[in-house]
């Protein structure tokens, strides 16, 4: 393992890889970051000492894990409430029944808890240790293990791609260049041999910059080079080509992908807050009950003894069994999710917070690889007179080989032959003319590199040897910075103009006809966000000419290229279709023009003051009257069923944000083509703005927009939560829908945090990339998407699943059901304490108001479990719609978002139905008993077993066989038990006609007037679903 920063990551050495961290915040703290000088192979001269390159996902350790997880009970009102009442029984004085009535259920709920949460806590542990045995030597498409600066490559251009997916959620390749003055050493061993070191400043959150200096003592002069962004390799990024050689710099919780990642937080679901506010109440009305008791038995003799007596028998009213239930019934819907057949390959990680689906109001989603394949498909050429698709590409193939066969004799020139052909119409040739320039253009103008594989067996500096590499079609595969770029490289080699060759002075293209062309690349201007274009120049070997060729977004293009009246139509047009439309134009020059152009460029490029200002001043006098040569359009595949699931999760009331680290254009088309945005919504793209003034007018002309969806990006939005949060987020909250792109992971999770702090609502993340992972574990419920990106989301996300398609049915059907049951289970089990508690109550109050119990010992514990636990808890198999009726009808999920299934007003309704059950059973039983107490027991408590069990049928809206067999297998364990229970029944008495009509009687008069209602509410008010169900 690594414990300096100043190992060299070389063919020997084995390294750790680094992600998450639970610890960072309190390391930061306690460890000023510093910069720091990392000598080459002298491991001794580094004097610091630095973290250790480890994964840590546990949240306990040895020592900390009964305290941590017995204190995550006990922060509960309701757990902490019971562990004093059950420690209360060991006072003689306040001892009421048996010790065991108070501890085994206790004891059982925390025995599950603890068993549960020790099983969570090993599977991370053997996550963390699986990822931490991993053993690197040379990287070459491996997971960059910590943050390196890049010394050396076997690509003989001293430069390399790597993906940073996980890092930025950017599919794009990105360019990594090798320090030079190591890139030029003779062998690999140098590296060793020679006397230097790096200089890197403090560790930060930014993942776009880095400072710092490489310098070579030993070579005369000093060698000193300066260290950029383009330097570095960090980690959690993973080398897509060749194989790279490092100096480590950062390690640990000092990696950027650590520190933009946010501290994973215990979560506790809105149900379970709200039960606990309900306990509360129900705690409030034990006391006043207590005090009402003990004041009008006039406070006679020790009465605050009989008071804490008191608070010990209606102890009940608070049941202890409720976490119980409801644990159960979380696991027990996490297995449903797991096991269901539709949405196969989900996994439910965070089993404690079931409900919140059910709940959910804003969904924060990514958008490649979450809404997008990511996979670019070329789909439309537009020439201003003609258009071709996917159905008439072959058109485009016949044109490409007759334009290049006419000279196929003569394979000097790339040209085509320009004489007429008698055969062929005018038309026909000026269009085929046509083609071959704009495909020409598109198979020259870009940043696209062609990679061949290297042949197995061969290793180390030998991959430099060219006769190793294996040139076929087959083995060939396309580099670049953008998808977009393969894409249309692609598409030029399936019409029949192929990329085979490229370095950083030439590139070779492939004619149908298997004649190679090459091209000087003398100069190039690659793409920015502010100039939204690229450009290129290049120089034909055969026949000399000099071209200009420009590619870029439509509004960048159409102020360069010469006046046309087709192309902001068709651009439109295209972006309807959700396609990403680039504009290709040329401009041919002459030897002098070049020369005069390149003499202004390299002068501007020299000057220290306002240099890319100048620079693209120089640029731009290149940039007119451009020839339009063709409008490309490329769809980036949406994933299956995005649109009809995000339909679906809008009808039911939920709001979408797509927070992206894309750019702005490609954000914007595919919030349109996934019909994010609707096709009649307008769009408001928020102007970038940096001072306070700006975002002041930028957000009063988007106060004036009414139904309008926001385009925001990072940089703005950052500026507008400086100065204006409330307004920002206040009006962002009444749009439709919302897009913030170039997101970096920690801004992704402070919105997330924005919306959670200013609306209350219940929010949810999705998405598939360790950038996402900030967002999934700050939002109320997280959820991982498996995919090309790895694993890394799906790990710190509460669900994971496959496709993005499956979260209809995860929320529509599984958090519906599990919120509905849960509250519904909830209540009933505060409805079983309040019952028997009111007839404590009035049992007492007639007896003189004694503080004695009225049923003992087994009575009490069988009452809570074995007599009704069964049916109470089938209830997590009830559901009021077929899963395909919610599907079908997502406007049934709107209602759960106000909770109304578990308010005070149904709570209220719930105490009021215990209280009148309570009183008919109890006073009923006081009325018919002739002579012994034991009839009052014996009467009371089989019409109480009789009236839960047809409550819970009550409650059932769809009957399940085993809800029917756990009716009849707890009132069978009730009469097989009734033999064994002589000093509590009368067993002559209970076999008697008399015992069984005065307990039907007691039974009916309790539960009738309930069944009457319910009949009459269905009849004249009934509740929504059951419309659609009729």
């Amino acid at each position: 393992m690594i414990l300096f920063a100043s190992l060299l990551f070389l063919l020997h050495c084995d390294l750790i890889p680094s992600f998450l961290c639970p610890s960072l915040l309190s390391y930061l703290i306690a460890h000023k970051l510093k910069a720091r000088t990392v000598w080459l192979g002298c491991p001794e001269k580094c004097e610091e000492k630095y973290p250790k390159n480890a994964i840590k996902n546990q949240k306990y350790n040895v020592f900390t894990f009964i305290p941590g997880v017995l204190y995550e009970q006990f922060k509960f009102f309701l757990n902490l409430y019971f562990l004093v009442v059950s420690c209360s029984q060991f006072v003689p004085a306040l001892k009421i029944g048996y010790l065991y009535t108070y501890w085994a259920p206790l004891g059982f709920v925390l025995t599950v808890t603890v068993v549960r949460e020790a099983v969570d806590e090993f599977r991370r542990y053997k996550r963390d240790k699986e990822m931490n045995s991993q053993l690197y030597s040379k990287l070459t498409n491996q997971r960059i293990p910590s943050d390196m600066v890049f010394l050396r490559t076997s690509e003989k251009t001293g430069s390399c791609f790597i993906r940073t997916d996980q890092l930025d959620g950017e599919t794009d390749w990105k360019l990594k260049v090798a320090v030079s003055c190591t890139q030029r050493l003779p062998a690999l061993g140098d590296l060793f041999s020679i006397n230097a070191y790096v200089y890197a400043q403090k560790p930060q959150l930014d993942i776009h910059s880095f400072e710092g200096t490489f310098t070579r003592e030993d070579s005369d002069p000093t060698v000193h080079e300066s260290l950029s962004i383009e330097n570095t390799l960090w980690a959690s990024t993973v080398v897509a080509s060749g194989t790279v050689i490092g100096v480590v710099i950062y390690t640990g919780k000092e990696t950027r992908s650590v520190m933009n990642t946010s501290n994973p937080k215990n979560k506790v679901g809105l149900l379970d807050l709200e039960l606990n506010q309900l306990t509360k109440a129900l705690f409030s009305a034990l006391v006043a009950l207590s005090v009402v008791m003990v004041t009008l038995q006039g406070f006679v003799g020790p009465w605050y003894r009989n008071l804490f007596r008191f608070l010990l028998l209606f102890s009940y009213i608070i049941p202890i069994s409720l976490r119980v239930n409801l644990d159960m019934g979380k696991a027990a819907y996490g297995w449903m999710i797991m096991k269901d057949d539709n949405i196969p390959g989900t996994v439910v990680r965070t089993s404690t917070i079931p409900e919140e689906l059910g709940r959910l109001v804003y969904l924060l989603t990514d958008k490649t690889g979450t809404l997008t394949q990511n996979e670019m498909i070329f789909k439309r050429l537009h020439l201003g007179t003609v258009s071709y698709g996917t159905d008439t590409m072959d058109e485009i193939q016949s044109h490409i080989i007759n334009s290049y066969s006419q000279n196929s004799g003569n394979s000097t020139s790339s040209t085509p032959s320009r004489k007429p052909q008698l055969s062929a119409p005018k038309v026909r040739k000026s269009v085929s003319s046509r083609i071959h320039e704009a495909v020409k253009a598109i198979a020259l103008c870009h940043n696209v590199t062609p990679v061949y594989e290297s042949r197995a067996g061969v290793s180390g500096e030998t991959e430099y040897a060219e006769v190793d590499q294996d040139f076929s079609d087959e083995n060939r595969t396309y580099q670049a910075s953008s998808p977009d770029e393969v894409a249309l490289v692609q598409w030029t080699e399936s019409v029949g103009l192929t990329l085979v060759n490229r370095d950083l002075t030439s590139m070779q293209l492939k004619t149908p006809g298997g004649h190679i062309l090459t091209y000087y690349i003398l100069q190039i201007f690659p793409f920015t966000s502010e100039s939204k274009r690229m450009g290129i120049i290049v120089r034909d070997e055969s026949s000399g000419e000099i071209t200009f060729y420009m590619k870029g977004a439509d509004i960048a293009m159409s102020t360069i290229v010469q006046y046309n009246d087709w192309l902001e139509e068709e651009c439109g047009n295209m972006a309807r279709e959700g396609l990403r439309t680039l504009v290709v134009a040329k401009k041919s020059l002459t030897e002098e023009q070049y020369q005069d152009f390149e003499s202004r460029y390299n002068q501007a490029k020299l000057s220290i003051h306002d240099r890319n200002l100048k620079v693209a001043a120089v640029v731009e006098s290149l940039e007119r009257e451009m020839e339009l040569l063709c409008l490309t359009g490329v769809e980036d595949q949406l994933q299956a069923d995005v649109r009809p699931t995000l339909e679906m999760l809008r009808n039911a009331g939920i709001k979408i944000w797509m927070l992206t680290g894309d750019k702005l254009e490609t954000a914007t088309c595919i919030a349109k083509s996934s019909h994010l945005v609707s096709r009649t919504q307008d769009v408001h793209i928020f102007r970038p703005v940096t001072t306070r003034g700006e975002a002041h007018l930028e957000l009063n002309a988007f106060r004036r927009k009414h139904d309008c969806a926001l385009v925001v990006s990072g940089d703005s939005l950052e500026v507008c939560l400086k100065y204006y949060e409330h307004e920002f987020v206040e009006l962002a909250c009444q749009c439709p829908a919302v897009v913030c792109c170039r997101c970096s992971p920690t801004q992704k999770a402070h919105i997330v945090k924005l919306l959670q702090h200013h609306t209350g609502k219940r929010t949810c993340a999705i998405g598939d990339g360790g950038n996402d992972v900030s967002m999934i574990q700050a939002a109320d419920c997280g959820i991982g998407i498996e995919g090309k990106e790895g694993k890394q989301a799906s790990l710190a996300a509460d669900f994971s699943i496959t496709q993005f398609k499956h979260i209809g049915r995860l929320l529509m059907v599984h958090g519906r059901n599990s919120y509905k049951r849960s509250a519904a289970l909830g209540q009933f089990v505060m409805h079983r304490g309040l019952i028997i508690s009111t007839m404590q109550a009035v049992f007492s109050s007639v007896f003189y108001f004694a503080s004695v119990p009225l049923y003992q010992g087994f009575l009490m514990v069988g009452y809570a479990t074995i007599y009704t636990m069964f049916p109470v808890f089938s209830l997590v198999l009830d559901q009021d719609v077929k899963p395909e009726m919610a599907l079908l009808y997502p406007e049934l999920y709107k209602d759960l978002t106000k909770g109304r299934s578990l308010s005070f007003k149904t709570f209220l309704i719930w105490v009021l139905i215990s209280i009148y059950q309570g009183g008919i059973l109890m006073y009923g039983a006081l009325l018919l008993f002739e002579s012994e107490f034991v009839h009052v027991v014996a009467i009371s408590f089989t019409a109480l077993i009789l009236t839960e069990l047809l409550m819970v049928a009550l409650t059932i809206r769809t009957w399940h066989w085993l809800m029917v067999v756990a009716e009849f297998l707890s009132l069978g364990c009730y009469v097989a038990s009734l033999a064994f229970l002589n000093e509590y029944f009368d067993v002559a008495f209970i076999t008697t006609v008399t015992f069984l009509w005065k307990v039907s009687a007691i039974t009916v008069v309790s539960c009738l007037p309930l069944y009457i209602l319910k009949y009459l509410k269905r009849k004249f008010s009934p509740p929504s679903y059951s419309k659609l169900t009729s």
